[in-house]
This record gives structure tokens, sequence and C-alpha cells, in this order.
């Protein structure tokens, strides 16, 4: 059996849940089992949630976030809480072994203190063989960059938000 690996994207650019998600459509596609866990994250409007139940049983997303985007300076209580919730569902889930678990945004909610960089890494510590974890969003901390087998920063050049463009359905979100 291969060692299980954790792949983490990091960065200021676009493209960390894509990446992530993109993986699990991989996955999918070869009728593996992906589960992504969405931290901070609460939107039911976005495309890789809207695709759930075309995707499924081999695909799930479950969102731990409110709808509104958070103050990272000054999280509220809710922030909190919701990310606890996350962090337990995300542990149920490994032992389920999944062949691939994505945790969104985790990188971001751990350096903002939502969850702690301890209990991460205790997730991460015995990932199960053949299981890929991929973690996501800016922030990385350190012990997490350590940690993971495959690390990618992600630079932002340049972006059409920066002339004005909006934000579209299909390619943003």
């Amino acid at each position: 059996m291969a060692k299980g690996l954790v792949y983490l994207y990091t960065g200021k650019g676009e493209g960390k849940t894509t990446s992530g998600i993109g993986m699990a459509l991989r996955a999918v596609g070869h009728g593996q089992k992906a589960v992504i866990v969405q931290f901070m994250k609460g939107r039911k409007d976005v495309g890789e949630y809207l695709v759930k139940n075309r995707l499924k049983p081999e695909y799930e997303i479950h969102q731990f976030g409110r709808k509104e985007f958070i103050d990272l300076e000054n999280p509220e209580p809710v922030d909190y809480e919701l990310a606890k919730k996350g962090m337990a569902f995300a542990k149920k889930a490994m032992k389920k072994k999944p062949d691939m678990l994505v945790l969104e945004e985790i990188n971001l909610a751990a350096s903002c203190g939502l969850i702690g960089l301890k209990d991460v890494l205790d997730l991460l510590r015995d990932v199960p063989d053949d299981m890929l974890v991929i973690l996501t969003g800016r922030k990385a901390p350190k012990q997490f960059k350590e940690r993971a087998d495959m690390v990618s920063v992600i630079e932002e050049v340049k972006h059409p938000f920066k002339k004005g463009s909006k934000a579209r359905e299909g390619v943003e979100f």
C-alpha cells in the first residue's frame, strides 16, 4: 500500500480552492471517494456545492462557515464554533478513509486562530495509506508546509478584479 500523503496549496494568488476541487473531481472521475470540508464558507450558490447531488455518492462537500466573509482580525464566537464543528467532522471523515479529503481554507482558519495548529497537525499525523489529504488557503502556517509532502505557493501576477471586473458565476464561484 502507498503511504498517505498531504498536499498543500497556499499563497495570495487565485486557484487554491480550484486546485483542491479539481483534484477531487479527478478522483471522482476515477470512481474514487472525495470528501471536501469547507472551513469559513457557507454559501450554497458556489459551483463546487451546487454540483454535489450530480456527483454523489463519490463526491461530498460539507460547509462549516457563514455566508458572510468573516473579519479575520476579530472573528465572532460563531466562527470559532463552526470551525470546531468542521474539525470534528474532518476527524470523522478521515476515519471513514475516503480516497481524498480536501480541507478547504484550513490554512487560513488555523492562521487566524479559529482552529489550533496542534489539532490540524494531530489530524495529519497518521494519514491512512492510499489517502490524499489536501490543505488549501492563504497564510499556511510553516508547520503545515513542513508536514506536507507537496507544497504549491500560488502567486498573483495580475487579476481582472484590479481592472474592475466582477466575480463571475462558474469562474470565481
